[in-house]
């Protein structure tokens, strides 16, 4: 039996509010068994717990502060998503954090505090990071590359650059790239750039309720549509589908060994 894991998606937000247990249901029944759910700030916290008890064995909780979401009282809200992490072992990363200058490069001073605190975080509760970078490749390389050799591990999400700079991130031992439905739009560079990337460096994601791919394009995203995103990576590797589900669902599980309870 196909197995996959869609190691990134907001099922908890709002969008999925009309039919979250029928999405749930959907994406079991595609062979996407395992679902991993990203935290954005500290509201996002409650529904993404109440999701992983309502579906335990299925949706699995991470924790952290995205760039994008640093208000004047981000101190005190690390501080007490740190005690949350401390006090409660279900997270399974810290996530979904990094660096995004796209939006607003008016905090990047205190964008890159966040991202180097969390991966404190990281590093002391032995947890891989699931790191979000837009428009600050080089700030982020160069972080990263200060706790070179430190044990991280962890996946750059989303991952949509160019051969360069997956070579880059891949020169961290125990990272992977995050590809989801960007790499069967049309106009993607991603599978180029992936010709270089051995698929035991990929994870799938889908980034629900973003970013679906074809031939679901400009639909709401959602974790039963990993299946387009193999089938497209089987043509680009020369493989079956079955053979990317069980390489890319084997990386997961090696990232995040809680979801397979080791």
């Amino acid at each position: 039996m196909i197995e996959f894991v869609d190691t990134h998606a907001h099922l908890f937000t709002t969008e999925f509010d009309a039919d979250r247990v029928e999405t749930v249901q959907r994406a079991i029944d595609a062979g996407v068994s395992t679902l991993c759910l990203p935290a954005i700030n500290e509201e996002s916290l409650k529904p993404l717990l109440d999701m992983c008890d309502s579906f335990p064995g299925v949706c699995y909780p991470m924790i952290g502060l995205h760039p994008t979401e640093l208000g004047n009282d981000y101190d005190s809200v690390l501080d007490r998503m740190y005690s949350l992490l401390k006090s409660d072992d279900r997270f399974v990363a810290i996530g979904e954090v990094g660096l995004d200058f796209y939006w607003d490069d008016t905090k990047k001073r205190e964008q890159k505090d966040v991202f180097s605190r969390q991966i404190e975080w990281a590093l002391e509760m032995g947890l891989p990071l699931v790191i979000h970078s837009r428009s600050a490749f080089d700030e982020l390389y160069a972080i990263m590359d200060s706790y070179r050799g430190r044990g991280l591990r962890g996946v750059f999400h989303c991952f949509s650059g160019s051969e360069d700079e997956a070579c880059k991130l891949l020169s961290f031992d125990g990272f992977y790239l995050g590809i989801g439905g960007v790499v069967t739009y049309k106009k993607s560079i991603l599978p180029e750039v992936l010709k270089s990337v051995p698929l035991e460096r990929v994870v799938l994601e889908t980034d629900s309720p973003y970013l679906a791919p074809v031939p679901k394009r400009g639909k709401r995203n959602e974790s039963a549509y990993v299946p387009h995103i193999a089938d497209f990576l089987s043509g680009l590797y020369g493989c079956s589908v079955e053979q990317i589900a069980a390489v890319t669902t084997g990386n997961a599980k090696t990232l995040f060994p809680k979801i397979s309870g080791l």
